[in-house]
């Protein structure tokens, strides 16, 4: 890999045509051989990049085609909480799926974990259009504790059972639902008693898995994380302890900024039958960057998740980094979204061999994220889309 120290100059990325190839399925080309020039993030030096038969090459490969030079270029995107295959009804069609996973790639989201889904995706695996998908199987929650027709929905004794089942469906992960509301409480309380709960996450353990788990609440995030829970989402209701503890062990957070601004919303809908339930969540709210921050501030493994699908759309991963640049900075939110979100679910970095997915951009996505809504190349197993 070529590395120079001197940084182009700002704004003056060049993009050059890049319509090569034979026409593959989706309308991508087929075998392009690229050549890219730019600031590679997040080493942040000069570095040129050669594409061939899908991958990366770090020497010059012969008859490319330069697409770009002194642009930004960054590992393609992640969304580590993101639902294909899911509306707000339920499952969907596979055309929906189709256009709601083609709306992340042009985001530049190439990598998806995909949180809990309905519908069996694995048909996404064979287009080279579409982004790479990891995932959780589908939601296990409890009947009448979650919402309508997303989950796998089973009483405590049968979790254990089911995670296994789930384990065999997703790509390494399983998605619980922590906590939702109780009726007869009348506010947030947790699903699964801490020892079936830790009995099921050993049991995907066993299984080669990992698990996470949807927690708005206290009680829900503090009994998981001690029950030896890999992962977090939403985390609202984590306090000193849990955040010291999910340091200490490696427990990461997705923290789905976009999804806590509804927060207001959810408790108007829950008043009238529950205003315990409507209070917690408007307190859950008022707190809820100062929550996230003490979690990255105690280095907590945070990353960039839209909850896409279900209410949420898809493409919004750049508003996703926006929110988590406000509370841990431009390069936190970007490696929570690119670099270190790719390392944590196992994706290649950029390196000779490697995966060509790539997102380009015409100015210092560092100095203002903004840029990250709008990028300017997306390459995608060697395709420029």
């Amino acid at each position: 890999m070529s590395h120079h120290h001197a940084p182009p100059g700002l704004g003056e990325a060049s993009f050059f045509a890049h319509d090569h190839g034979t026409a593959a399925p989706g309308g991508a080309p087929e075998h392009q051989r690229l050549h890219l020039n730019g600031v590679l993030l997040p080493a942040g030096e000069v570095t040129d990049l050669w594409v061939v038969d899908g991958v990366l090459r770090t020497e010059p490969v012969a008859d490319a085609v330069t697409v770009c030079t002194g642009a930004w270029i960054m590992p393609g995107l992640v969304d580590a909480h993101c639902h294909v295959g899911l509306g707000p009804h339920g499952a969907v069609a596979a055309d929906v799926a189709e256009a709601q996973a083609l709306a992340d790639r042009d985001a530049g989201t190439l990598l998806i974990r995909d949180a809990g889904s309905p519908v069996d995706t694995h048909w996404i695996d064979d287009r080279a259009d579409l982004p790479r998908i990891i995932r959780a199987g589908r939601h296990v929650a409890r009947p009448l504790r979650y919402i309508r027709n997303y989950a796998e929905e089973v009483e405590p004794e049968a979790l254990v059972d089911e995670v296994a089942r789930q384990a065999a469906r997703g790509d390494g992960w399983v998605k619980l639902v922590g906590d939702w509301i109780d009726r007869d409480i009348g506010d947030l309380a947790p699903l699964w008693p801490a020892d079936v709960a830790a009995a099921a996450i050993a049991r995907a353990h066993e299984l080669g898995a990992r698990v996470t788990a949807h927690c708005f609440g206290e009680e829900s995030v503090h009994q998981l994380v001690r029950a030896g829970i890999d992962g977090i989402e939403h985390g609202t209701g984590l306090d000193a302890s849990t955040i010291a503890l999910m340091a200490e062990r490696g427990v990461a957070l997705v923290p789905t900024l976009i999804n806590l601004e509804n927060f207001p919303g959810f408790a108007a809908a829950g008043e009238s039958r529950f205003p315990a339930y409507a209070r917690h969540m408007r307190a859950l709210h008022a707190r809820r960057f100062a929550t996230i921050t003490a979690a990255i501030e105690a280095g907590v493994a945070v990353y960039a998740g839209t909850d896409a699908g279900g209410t949420i759309g898809h493409g919004l991963v750049g508003t996703e980094i926006g929110l988590l640049a406000g509370l841990g900075g431009a390069g936190f939110a970007l490696g929570a979204a690119s670099w270190r979100a790719r390392e944590w679910l196992g994706a290649p970095p950029v390196a000779d061999g490697a995966w060509a997915d790539l997102v380009v951009y015409d100015t210092d996505p560092r100095l203002d994220v903004e840029v990250t809504r709008h990028p300017r190349l997306v390459i995608l197993r060697g395709r420029v889309i």
